[in-house]
């Protein structure tokens, strides 16, 4: 936590080479900030050098990351100030910054005990269709007895007859009145 600027460039710095996010206009806003608002960060003559459109940009920005270091801790900072300024997913995402945040995490809030949860589809869909079966064949004993029981299987139909159409269901209650006063 105790880390200055310039150590965090010098660990960033690879990482700020790398990142496309990094492009040719970013590159040029940030010099530009540094020249313009820090000008004894980066005179005019450096930042002519550092936009020069005929040097790729990844050179530029290593040349600009080595130039920062060699002026010093206040330089890094206002580098990061402008790389704030101007490209906050950057310099969120700067390993210095997630070891920071992630170490600041630990500190104020443990890492939570995960609790176990109910899952129900853990188990597969041969656990889901074997239960399926024994709730059917359970219903279908009790349905089947209580119908031996009252004579007929006009229960039985009664019941089946709730999920079909309407033409069919007709039928089966006309056909289940029909047998029980007999």
């Amino acid at each position: 936590m105790g880390e200055t600027f310039l150590e965090q460039l010098r660990a960033d710095s690879r990482f700020l080479k790398s990142d496309r996010r990094l492009d040719t206009d970013v590159a040029d806003r940030l010099i530009l900030q540094l020249n313009r608002i820090y000008p004894q960060v980066l005179t005019d003559n450096e930042a002519k050098k550092f936009r020069d459109l005929d040097v790729p940009t990844c050179i530029r920005l290593a040349e600009l990351l080595t130039h920062l270091q060699e002026k010093g801790e206040e330089a890094c900072r206002e580098f990061y100030r402008a790389l704030h300024l101007h490209v906050e997913e950057v310099y969120f995402s700067l390993p210095t910054r997630l070891r920071r945040r992630d170490s600041i995490d630990l500190i104020v809030s443990p890492l939570p005990i995960p609790r176990q949860r109910f899952v129900l589809n853990d188990r597969g869909p041969l656990f889901f269709l074997s239960c399926f079966s024994v709730a059917v064949g359970v219903a279908l004993l009790y349905y089947c007895g209580e119908s031996k029981a009252a004579g007929g299987t006009s229960r039985a139909l009664g019941l089946a007859a709730l999920g079909l159409g309407c033409r069919v269901r007709e039928v089966l209650i006309w056909y289940t009145e029909d047998t029980i006063p007999k």
